[in-house]
């Protein structure tokens, strides 16, 4: 016998949802900007922490809200998506007013950043620290007068010259608050992401199941059925 449909399913568990991790951090990240990067009575600066905080607060609230009601969800859901995307605007505004790069997703201190997953604040900070310090570094050989050597080169020579360090790297003399823009962009593409097709799953299931008032009607006629 086919398992009788829940008049009220599973909802909440929001804290394991990566989207709301990736929210939780970007509103971390953002308030830590906005305390060092942006003037304290700035309009802008209480605009994008309220946004940051709107994007976490309406993914608890619309999981919270599934279990009586998909409508509320969807509605809640998309009101997250909706202030991530303003908060997104105001970190490209602020590298394009302050004359930064922004850079594409495939850029070499974007792709370190990618790579470490960045689940907390402190990890954020110690990414940055180290991109600041010159970021990855490759070995490589070089003759007397600094030239590059190939290994088959290195061979051949009896110099006894050490590798040298060479930083792939142009973030050092990149601000800070640009690499942390840059960071925090990457991490609202993310998250917009998986907002997105959060959303289009939500309109599928509400198209093709309804909501609370379906479940409900279902579950009456069920009732009647048996009596």
């Amino acid at each position: 016998m086919a398992e009788q449909e829940a008049l009220i399913p599973k909802h909440g568990g929001y804290r394991k949802l990566k989207r709301f991790q990736l929210a939780q951090l970007i509103y971390d990240v953002t308030v830590r900007f906005c305390e060092r990067y942006i003037e304290r009575h700035s309009r802008t600066r209480d605009q994008m922490e309220q946004a940051a905080r709107s994007g976490v607060q309406n993914i608890a609230e619309g999981s919270q809200a599934s279990g009586t009601s998909k409508k509320t969800e969807l509605k809640l859901t998309n009101v997250a998506r909706a202030s991530l995307e303003e908060l997104r605007l105001d970190y490209e505004d602020l590298l394009r007013q302050r004359g930064f790069e922004r850079w594409e997703p495939d850029h070499p201190a974007l792709m370190r950043f990618k790579a470490r997953r960045c689940s907390t604040l402190e990890g954020v900070r110690v990414w940055a620290e180290e991109e600041r310090r010159g970021g990855q570094r490759t070995r490589t050989n070089t003759d007397a007068h600094g030239q590059t050597r190939t290994n088959k080169d290195s061979q051949k020579s009896s110099d006894n010259t050490p590798p040298v360090l060479v930083s792939d790297s142009p973030c050092q003399s990149v601000p800070s608050a640009a690499l942390i823009a840059n960071a925090a962009l990457s991490l609202l593409n993310l998250c917009c992401y998986l907002l997105d097709r959060q959303l289009a799953a939500q309109a599928t299931a509400f198209e093709e199941e309804g909501g609370f008032t379906e479940r409900l009607y279902r579950q009456r006629q069920r009732r009647r059925r048996g009596k």
